[in-house]
């Protein structure tokens, strides 16, 4: 499959290569650009006991591989955006290969190649390439696609330094154990071994698979663990039920954007998937893909064992930030889809083989060139949209006018400017399409009582609210301490600096030249 694998590489490639003209965009700046552990490999090792964003903003995770690859990256290029976009771009090769060869035990090389291709073109596939903090998918991929590959050989030691990059650059690494499992679960006579080492060395690759991952949670949980209980402000207040009936329709829109991938957005945050408070009719067909999966893992584990392993592989690693499980911080974000884009190539792949059978390669072909080319020619119109911030911004308002979180960084960044009328539009309209987000009631008290308007900003100071300790509690102590000033409560203002200063230690500069 050497020619096939060429082509496949190159065909990922190519499509992302036009953003090495591109800059650092939203998260690239606080965890590259602005992160020093990120800017020399030296640096990068000596914060191996670091978390992911830095300690000062409270959000942790544990990411140290990715962050190291950013620090190699940067001593390469000296700081260059676009050496780090060109990397992106190489690695989403390399994990297209592995999933090519993976794939390759149940369909002949034509056929791989063509679910290749799908796979590198997928416009899910934009936002993590084209972002450079996506780097985190990028790697976990990889990792878990080689340690797969690893298994099946008896590498043992290879699987293991794979599963060790896959759960050090993203969380969801976890599930490496999991999809090997799946992939020996699958395994049957004249199918090929998916895991033929002698008995002995088995044990030693489980062994050490548990040792590996038992020693990461131990990690995560003393390192990373700062931003787990930091939710998505639309889970605010609720409970599970409240939380599934955002994440059942959550996982439609998965499916939506896995199969009919023409509407995209950098934000699923209310309204783009609607702020549901019960049962919707979103919900109910969110719940029957989720039970479907299962069914459907276990209904064609012989007839069509692709199918089976591909499921699994998107359901795990959609799972961890599905909020069916646990709240994340996020409803939804086509980043963390990447390894899901598995079961749409899976289909096309063996829709190669139908295709063949009854109507001849030259129509096979012909129609996997169609899908694949349609995809490439939706993620290349949707590139330049992570140009820089002010692309993703104007496209996010353009394309989902919807989005209550694309208003409030408008209004952001129109304060910035100092256009004041501006600010106050886009603040009313994102508040009207969501109310409920202290970030954003907090960014809009302090620019209100920045212009003297204590009256507009009581009510949004009198609704702030959010779990004590977050993130989203440090912009709120902000807001109630410059709120307290303004009313002349001098006391009561040093009381909240105290205490938020006790959460957030590095915010004492912030709070100081206020109280001197």
């Amino acid at each position: 499959m050497k020619r096939e694998l060429i082509v496949v590489f190159m065909a990922a490639v190519a499509l992302y290569l036009p953003a090495s003209q591109y800059g650092f965009v939203q998260d690239d700046r606080a965890i590259i650009a602005s992160n020093p552990a990120a800017h020399s490999i030296g640096a990068a090792l000596g914060a191996i006991d670091d978390p992911y964003w830095p300690r000062e903003s409270g959000a942790g995770l544990y990411r140290p591989m990715t962050i190291l690859s950013y620090a190699i990256d940067w001593t390469m290029s000296g700081g260059s955006a676009g050496w780090l976009h060109v990397m992106n771009a190489l690695w989403h090769g390399l994990a297209t290969v592995l999933f090519v060869c993976v794939i390759a035990r149940w369909l002949p090389p034509v056929a791989a190649a063509g679910a290749g291709l799908v796979f590198a073109w997928h416009p899910v596939h934009v936002e993590a390439v084209a972002s450079l903090v996506g780097r985190a998918e990028l790697l976990a991929a990889v990792g878990i696609l080689g340690a797969v590959l690893a298994a099946r050989r008896g590498w043992w030691i290879g699987a293991l330094l794979c599963a060790a990059l896959a759960m050090l650059s993203k969380e969801h690494g976890v599930i490496v154990g999991v999809v090997i499992l799946l992939d020996k679960w699958l395994d049957s006579p004249g199918r090929g071994a998916a895991c033929c080492a002698p008995p002995g060395r088995e044990t030693g690759l489980w062994l050490g698979l548990s040792a590996v991952t038992v020693a990461y949670l131990i990690a995560w949980s003393l390192i990373g663990r700062a931003g787990a209980s930091d939710t998505a402000a639309v889970f605010f207040g609720r409970g599970l039920l409240g939380r599934w009936a955002i994440a059942l329709p959550a996982v439609l829109r998965t499916g939506v954007l896995l199969f009919g991938p023409v509407s995209l957005s950098s934000d699923y945050s209310p309204r783009v998937i609607p702020a549901y408070s019960g049962l919707s009719l979103a919900a109910v067909v969110g719940l029957c893909i989720v039970i479907a999966v299962p069914i459907i893992m276990l209904r064609y584990r012989r007839r069509a064992p692709l199918i089976s392993f591909a499921s699994g592989l998107a359901a795990l690693s959609y799972l961890p930030t599905s909020n069916l499980l646990f709240p994340s911080g996020i409803v939804l974000a086509e980043r963390n889809l990447y390894l899901a884009v598995a079961l749409p190539a899976a289909i096309v792949g063996l829709g190669v083989v139908w295709l063949e059978a009854r109507r001849g390669l030259r129509l096979a072909l012909a129609a996997t060139g169609v899908i694949a080319l349609a995809f490439g020619v939706r993620s290349f119109v949707r590139l330049p949209a992570w140009r820089d911030n002010r692309a993703q911004l104007l496209t996010l308002l353009v394309e989902h006018p919807e989005s209550y979180h694309g208003h409030a960084s408008a209004a952001a960044v129109l304060a910035g400017r100092g256009d004041t009328a501006g600010a106050r539009r886009q603040y009313r309209l994102a508040d009207s399409l969501f109310a409920g987000d202290p970030y954003l009631d907090a960014a809009h008290a302090i620019f209100l009582l920045g212009l003297g308007d204590t009256a507009g900003a009581a009510p949004l100071v009198a609704r702030l609210n959010s779990p004590a300790g977050s993130a989203a509690h440090r912009a709120v102590w902000r807001a109630r301490f410059l709120f307290a000033l303004r009313r002349g409560d001098r006391e009561g203002a040093t009381a909240i600096a105290d205490s938020a200063r006790r959460y957030f230690p590095s915010d004492d500069a912030w709070y100081r030249p206020y109280l001197q």
